[in-house]
């Protein structure tokens, strides 16, 4: 060692040689209590005693005052502890005070509190707190535990707490006015009023979902919202105030139930909201697994095979587990762009942040505040909100992938039913809308049904080559939709044949009239690329539904024979299939 250094070190040893007592004098000054300061913390003075048999009466441990000793652990916290300890909090009340405090600890899953007022030495008051205890039999009808004190002016008085609990020992213990009490109490329920019911309604909405929906993916969200919401209540004192009140089974164990609920149902939806590559095979059956152990260990908790601090270490061994499965696929598609990918990501760091932050208050290592004591349910809050963003963004995907299907289903029924030149329907076509025109027809709304061929379009198709002929079937298929309304169907056979149907006619003249009208559409020239322009006329046979039969096979059968019956005898011309028929 540096010569140098030793003096340093003998002043620093003298200086703790001298501020040593001095701190064990400050830890056991009472602590004031003036009406000035309305919510005082009471941990700069507690020191602390373990009583590892449990068998410590207030009597033994006010015997045992000079073994108590400044708690070593971070602020407000004791740990995890396996034997009960006895706190001793001595306090003097202010000449301005009026003695009226409210004693708060403000952590509600304690077990048990023994609350002793000793006053002059002798013990005036008794109180028990904690979760076990009956809701109806607490001294304050509070979801911390709470319990009233008057406390005289210029004596001596000392506050003994004998806390024994299966979880940890954080303490935060506040001496309050009653306004400040009820105002701090007011403004807690609100916070948990608030995380509730936003938990409360993604609940119900997921499980609308999955009712309407019958997707699966909102099923396992809903057990994880649910396992997470009933933590919290149980965490802070809700449950135990408004839900289960006064049942001790159910206050010893929803803690364990609902953290085993949430984290089964956590593999569960990472191992659904991730499926698919690059996931390896081996995922799905590792994440269905792990849910099942933790479901199973639940149910042997439900029926006491198992003890909380069993839970504890199962729940610590795999609670983070499809975090750390899934973290490849989310890492992967983040990687690809795809934002389910980033979310998980977040929703891991944020639960990662919040966990550790409650397992050092846990074990000791993190002191108690506002922030400390709320991280794992903002946290909790955090992940089911974006855990419901990948549910969006989940079934987005499955809707495009729905929307691409029906697409190319269409494309494929569009193609088998469409002429691929002219873009009209093709004879399957024609016969899906007969099919569906049938029903409809009656005598007094008749359908007529026109055969048509192209007059002419041989010798132009000869003339000017098959480019030319196809481009004229396009331009007449084009001008016969011109023609007709909207509501009317223009299909085309092969070659130059093409198909009418035009409905809600009311009688043979209108079905004529249309007749005609398609002819006199066909006398101006068509004008082709290249300046080319030709004439094409056209020979119409038609048959009315349902008077000239009720068979679209048969009725077409007709309006051919009358089409050719029309180029037989000069063509351009209008044919119904009576004629040939009657």
């Amino acid at each position: 060692m540096p010569i140098a250094l030793l003096p340093f070190l003998r002043f620093l040893a003298l200086v703790l040689v001298v501020l040593w007592p001095l701190h064990d004098a400050a830890a056991q000054a009472p602590l004031t209590l003036s009406d000035r300061a309305q919510r005082i913390e009471a941990w700069p003075v507690v020191t602390v005693l373990a009583d590892p048999g449990r068998r410590m009466t207030l009597a033994d441990a006010r015997a045992a005052a000079g073994r108590f000793a400044p708690p070593r652990q971070a602020w407000a916290t004791l740990g995890l502890r396996q034997e009960a300890m006895w706190l001793r909090v001595p306090l003097q009340v202010a000449a301005d005070s009026d003695g009226h405090w409210v004693l708060d600890i403000d952590y509600a899953v304690l077990n048990r509190v023994d609350v002793h007022v000793v006053v002059n030495g002798e013990a005036l008051q008794h109180a028990v707190l904690g979760n076990l205890q009956p809701f109806s039999q607490r001294p304050l009808a509070s979801r911390s535990h709470a319990v009233a004190l008057e406390l005289p002016r210029g004596a001596p008085v000392e506050l003994f707490l004998r806390v024994d609990t299966l979880g940890a020992l954080a303490l935060p213990i506040t001496l309050n006015k009653p306004s400040a009490f009820l105002a701090h109490s007011m403004n807690e329920q609100m916070l948990q009023g608030l995380l509730t019911g936003l938990g409360l309604c993604l609940l119900l909405y997921s499980l609308m979902q999955w009712i309407t929906l019958r997707e699966r993916l909102y099923l396992k969200y809903l057990l994880l919202t649910s396992g997470s919401l009933l933590f919290s209540i149980y965490q802070f004192g809700i449950g135990a105030q408004y839900v289960w009140t006064d049942n001790t089974w159910i206050e010893l164990h929803a803690g364990g139930l609902a953290a085993l609920l949430a984290s089964g149902a956590t593999f569960l939806f990472v191992e659904h909201a991730l499926r698919g590559p690059p996931q390896p095979r081996w995922f799905p059956r590792v994440m269905r697994l792990g849910a099942l152990l933790l479901f199973a260990t639940g149910l042997a908790y439900a029926l006491d095979l198992v003890h909380v601090h069993q839970v504890s270490a199962v729940v610590g061994t795999l609670g983070l587990a499809p975090a750390v499965l899934g973290m490849p696929g989310a890492v992967s598609r983040a990687r690809r762009g795809d934002p389910v990918g980033w979310y998980f990501l977040a929703a891991w760091v944020g639960y990662f942040i919040a966990t550790s932050v409650m397992v050092g208050l846990i074990k000791g290592h993190v002191g108690v505040n506002f922030w400390t004591l709320h991280s794992f349910q903002f946290g909790a809050t955090l992940d089911m909100l974006l855990f419901m963003r990948v549910i969006g963004l989940r079934m987005k995907a499955v809707h495009a992938a729905a929307q691409h299907a029906t697409r190319e289903r269409d494309t494929l029924m569009s193609l088998a039913h469409t002429d691929a030149l002219t873009g009209l329907p093709n004879r399957r076509g024609l016969d899906a809308t007969l099919a569906r025109e049938l029903p409809h027809t009656t005598p007094q709304k008749l359908l007529a049904l026109y055969m048509i061929d192209l007059d002419g379009f041989k010798e132009v198709n000869d003339r000017f080559g098959h480019d030319a002929g196809d481009e004229l079937l396009v331009a007449a298929a084009r001008r016969l939709q011109s023609s007709l309304r909207a509501s009317d169907v223009v299909a085309r056979l092969g070659g130059d044949e093409f198909v009418v149907t035009v409905n809600g006619l009311h009688d043979d003249r209108q079905a004529q009239e249309i007749g005609s009208h398609l002819l006199e559409a066909f006398n101006l020239p068509f004008e082709l690329s290249q300046q080319r322009s030709c004439h094409i006329g056209l020979t119409i046979g038609y048959a009315l539904m349902p008077l000239d039969g009720d068979d679209p096979a048969r009725l077409l059968k007709r309006a051919d024979a009358a089409m050719y019956a029309g180029k037989q005898s000069g063509k351009r011309c209008v044919r119904r299939a009576e004629a040939v028929f009657g």
